[in-house]
């Protein structure tokens, strides 16, 4: 084999090996940079894809004390503050059903850190085995944080279970990662208007 040859061949066979590195990188710097910067454990990326740019001014008048949209398609809660210039992107769990999907106008009556959580009935004729009330802790599916909709048993919440994130797994509410919730929840006031689509 001349030295030309195996020079190509050597070349040839680093550049194949770089390529998924490379493209793995600029994947992740296009993620970043379009989606503001949010980041969470690698198994949300697989589905930061499918996330789409909202504009408030579809859904609503004006942003009030602040906006967030549930986007159950995309899985992804957007969030404005009352100005306009905070906007902040994070990825979700979803109802695992159309049925259990409530979608239009809410907003936030109520906050808490370290919610304890009581399944409703419907949960518990689907579960038998759910408990009837799980104080705030590391099983809590309700995670470290809470925000409570103004329709009855709907939350904006944390979870303990990352793998939950970017799937159709709850029974109803909007789940983030913990430290995602605990951000949101510092900044979002009590009377945000909330739409799920």
């Amino acid at each position: 084999m001349s030295s030309q040859t195996r020079r190509s061949l050597i070349l040839g066979a680093t550049a194949a090996l770089a390529a998924p590195t490379v493209l793995r990188a600029q994947e992740r710097e296009r993620t970043m940079e379009d989606f503001g910067g949010v980041t969470g454990p690698s198994e949300a990326r697989r589905n930061t894809s499918s996330f789409q740019r909202i504009d408030w001014r579809d859904h609503f008048d004006s942003l009030g004390l602040a906006t967030i949209i549930c986007d159950t398609t995309s899985r992804a809660l957007h969030y404005w503050d009352s100005t306009g210039t905070d906007y902040r992107l994070y990825p979700t769990s979803v109802p695992m059903t159309d049925e259990l999907t409530r979608t239009g106008y809410s907003e936030i009556v109520r906050k808490t850190v370290g919610p304890t959580w009581t399944p409703t009935a419907n949960m518990r004729a689907r579960d038998p085995s759910l408990p009837e009330f799980m104080p705030a802790g590391p099983g809590n599916p309700l995670g470290t944080h809470a925000m409570y909709l103004s329709w009855p048993a709907y939350l904006i919440h944390g979870t303990h279970d990352t793998r939950k994130i970017g799937r159709r797994s709850s029974s109803g509410c909007i789940g983030l990662y913990n430290e995602k919730i605990a951000e949101l929840y510092e900044i979002t006031p009590i009377g945000t208007q909330v739409r799920l689509i």
